[in-house]
């Protein structure tokens, strides 16, 4: 499977994979982290996005991962949202 896109999280899985996205095994974790105003309680539904992504992209068996999110008071380089995502690859 080749998947060229703007998300970050799948441009850097392609790169560890060679350009071959078929060896991810399990898009295993993602983890976002916002840059947000104490009252924000959205995290979850700003991260379903990214969620839905690695499911699109990989399918329900691969890309279905476990999640968790954090707001922040600043992010490096005035970033609005960081996702980390640990993935299995072979």
């Amino acid at each position: 499977m080749r998947f060229e896109t703007d998300s970050k999280v799948l441009y850097q899985l392609n790169n560890a994979c060679d350009g071959d996205l078929n060896r991810v095994v399990k898009i295993v974790k993602l983890a976002g982290f916002f840059n947000c105003v104490p009252n924000f309680t959205e995290h979850t539904s700003v991260m379903n996005g990214a969620s839905e992504l690695m499911v699109e992209a990989f399918g329900e068996t691969v890309g279905r991962h476990c999640r968790g999110t954090c707001g922040c008071s600043s992010l490096p380089f005035g970033a609005v949202l960081k996702i980390e995502a640990i993935a299995e690859i072979c």
